[in-house]
């Protein structure tokens, strides 16, 4: 019983309540798991069987963290506990229960790449158009149907539901699901939504099965409560229904999975199902400073739906939440980085002390690029490094066919994608018949009627004829224009925008954020040779760099904010606070969208414990155009005494003095100190080239040579790094310092 007295009193009335319904309201950082662990060990220690009790949780990690508390108190009878995940308890009671609704026992659990295999197959199948029906959008329309417990022949029946697929030219999804449902059942086996849906069905067409678990269930316990959808939420009210022992722990104002079926009023609503409600609200949060959970409850109080709860902390005051505002999105990732730089080394902290949290993952483009700048070693969580993710690499991949044709890995990649009608047994063909001929593959393409003959049609043909399009275009301009063509007539753009799950949104904006990049560097006035082909020298280099990187040692972390639930790190970045961007304009359509982007700022900005910084640019990319961009209106719902403006805006916070952007801003020189040699005071004016200028030959450029170059003036060859085909020079120029170039584009003249 000692484990009790390390509980504040909410806590210990949460674990000493045994009998009856009851809600845990759990504010952020308020010891949640803890009480979960420790009610879980004091209902044993009175008697409770542990095969009695049902903990339900929404990831394997929580489970698992979970049960290793509990052994702690208690020992090996933990393992007897029914605890894990919603999926994974279900799963075994339908093993055990699968011959009642005509399934084998040893049934087989598709993954999302089987399911969209089949559906791929389906939808070939029935001769439908695969654009429209994509197997994702497919797959996201029968899911979301799933979680809403309609059935293929409701599904059917419906009216609106009908009316829904007319409207978006897919009328045909109906039969689809009807055939994707008889599939899997004659297969023996069930997606992970079936596995929900599936245990209603075992529960509603069997009343003894439900009342034998009903027996076995004496207690139930669910976790982010706030997360269940409708047939989780039915699951659980009639496995309790007989014993009415139910404690569901969660916290309305961190309800930010409706996307994927959530639904908050499970929470709201959960008096109705249950009157005699006791209901427990831990609300002192052990993670934050004061300002920072003043700020976070300053916010949420604009929500009208939600649970009374009143979050303080006996933490200190710490320091005000930094306001920064960037003049570019480009400037925001720099100033992030400078100031994660500066704060480490100032403060002797870890990479690991430091997240940076993004509404959209296409926003960690100008954040990765700033970090490698500064040499700070980073990771992404619950995402693919920008340029590593599908349809980077895919418009990559066609811009490095435009620059080289005869790239063989490109061209695999992008051959029938988007689909052009050449078939896997097609393109089989062009390889070996490029192999069996000694010529390139490209040759091949080229002259396909006479290594193939005519019988290939003119997919390839097309094809052809569209590639030296792009490089006749890529010839006579610069990277930008040409990666806007190539991404609008390659149809890549097209393909994504017709997607509009989640992901697919993702994806389109994540091509527009390459396509902004790529707009920077044609920009940027420090970069002389602005064609495709220098730029794709330049990502090379990066992404290289970024893959070869020893993975051991500490990294700062970047991260969607809906990955960041759960999580708590020292210092955390919260980026891009502007309108339509935070909140999402996607989200703007009715309060309750409102209302949960709203959810999530708060998620994000309790993710911190001592440090909080809210940046945002007044102008972003957008298509390769700049927008003026205006700060979120999140922004404002913070009360000002919490808030330290600078760096443009007036200062509202009290006491004056400087902050960390002062320090970033007024230190620059001294911060590059410490990761590069000082550089030169930059000359009053830009260096004129004489007439008679003409560059050497620098194939035998050596360190310790002094050179001359057209704008940057005279300098020192410091060192020469070779990568692959890539040679750069390092070079300390008198006026301007060190500079980095690559020698197939840098116009040098060298002097004895």
């Amino acid at each position: 019983m000692d484990y009790i007295s390390l509980l504040n009193e909410s806590q210990r009335k949460a674990v000493l309540h045994t009998e009856g319904p009851a809600m845990i309201i759990a504010g952020a950082g308020s010891g949640k798991t803890r009480v979960l662990t420790y009610r879980i060990a004091y209902l044993i220690s009175q008697g409770v069987d542990p095969f009695n009790i049902l903990a339900l949780t929404f990831t394997n990690k929580a489970a698992k963290e979970m049960r290793h508390r509990i052994e702690k108190v208690i020992g090996n009878e933990a393992k007897n506990i029914w605890m894990g995940t919603f999926h994974s308890v279900f799963s075994r009671i339908l093993r055990a229960e699968a011959d009642k609704i005509g399934y084998p026992k040893s049934f087989t659990i598709y993954d999302t790449d089987d399911s969209k295999t089949l559906i791929r197959n389906i939808v070939k199948e029935m001769n439908l158009d695969d654009k429209l029906y994509k197997p994702n959008v497919v797959l996201g329309r029968i899911s979301s149907a799933k979680n809403k417990l309609i059935s293929v022949k409701q599904y059917l029946n419906d009216p609106v539901i009908q009316a829904d697929d007319e409207a978006a030219m897919r009328p045909k999804i109906g039969k689809i699901y009807e055939q994707y449902a008889n599939r899997c059942f004659k297969a023996g086996a069930m997606d992970f939504d079936d596995l929900l849906f599936q245990t209603n069905v075992l529960f509603r067409d069997h009343p003894d099965a439900l009342n034998k678990y009903q027996n076995i269930f004496k207690f139930v316990m669910v976790d982010e409560y706030q997360d269940t959808n409708y047939s989780q939420y039915l699951i659980t009210r009639k496995l309790a229904a007989q014993n009415r022992n139910i404690v569901v722990v969660g916290d309305d104002a961190q309800s930010i999975y409706a996307f994927r079926g959530a639904d908050i009023q499970n929470i709201l609503n959960f008096e109705r199902d249950y009157p005699e409600l006791e209901v427990f609200k831990l609300e002192q949060n052990y993670r934050s400073t004061k300002n920072i959970v003043n700020a976070a409850n300053s916010v949420i109080k604009n929500n009208s739906a939600q649970l009374k709860k009143d979050v303080y902390t006996d933490n200190e005051q710490g320091p005000l939440i930094e306001v920064i505002k960037a003049n570019s999105d480009n400037e925001e990732g720099k100033l992030v980085a400078t100031t994660i730089f500066e704060e480490k080394m100032s403060n002797h902290l870890s990479y690991d002390d430091f997240a940076i949290l993004y509404r959209t993952n296409a926003q960690s483009r100008a954040m990765e690029e700033a970090l490698r700048r500064m040499n700070i070693r980073y990771k992404i969580v619950g995402g693919l490094s920008f340029y590593q993710r599908k349809e980077i690499k895919d418009l990559i991949a066609y811009l490095r066919l435009v620059v080289n044709p005869n790239d063989e890995q490109a061209l695999r990649r992008v051959i029938n994608y988007p689909k052009r009608g050449i078939g896997e047994t097609t393109e089989q063909k062009l390889f070996v018949t490029a192999d069996e001929t000694n010529h390139s593959v490209w040759e091949v393409i080229q002259n396909a009627g006479q290594f193939l003959g005519n019988r290939v049609g003119t997919a390839i043909e097309n094809f052809s004829i569209m590639i030296k399009d792009f490089a006749r275009i890529a010839d006579n301009t610069d990277a930008f224009e040409v990666a806007k063509h190539v991404a609008k007539h390659s149809g890549i753009v097209d393909d994504l925008y017709q997607d509009k799950t989640v992901e697919g949104l993702a994806r389109y904006e994540n091509i527009q954020e390459l396509l902004n990049g790529i707009k920077e560097y044609v920009d940027d006035p420090e970069k002389e040779d602005k064609s495709l082909s220098a730029f794709l020298q330049d990502i090379a280099l990066i992404t290289d760099a970024d893959t070869k990187a020893d993975m051991d040692g500490e990294f700062v972390t970047l991260m969607t904010i809906h990955s960041a639930k759960g999580l708590e790190f020292k210092n955390v970045f919260i980026v891009g606070m502007e309108e339509n961007l935070f909140p999402s304009q996607m989200m703007l359509n009715s309060r309750a969208d409102l209302e949960e982007e709203r959810r999530l700022f708060y998620v994000a900005i309790t993710r911190a414990e001592k440090k909080l910084y809210l940046t945002y640019a007044t102008s972003r990319y957008q298509w390769g155009n700049l927008r003026a961009c205006e700060k979120s209106r999140f922004l404002d719902e913070i009360d000002p005494k919490y808030l330290n403006f600078k760096y443009g805006e007036q200062n509202t916070a009290s006491g004056g003095g400087g902050n960390v952007f002062d320090r970033v801003l007024q230190r620059k020189s001294s911060i590059s100190s410490l990761v590069q040699p000082p550089a030169r005071k930059q000359a009053a004016t830009a260096y004129t080239a004489p007439a008679d200028f003409k560059p050497s030959d620098t194939s035998n450029l050596a360190a310790g040579m002094k050179v001359e170059h057209p704008k940057f003036g005279f300098g020192v060859v410091s060192k020469i790094d070779t990568q692959g085909n890539s040679t750069k020079a390092i070079i300390n120029f008198d006026e301007v310092g060190e500079k980095t170039l690559l020698l197939s584009f840098a116009k040098l003249r060298i002097h004895n």
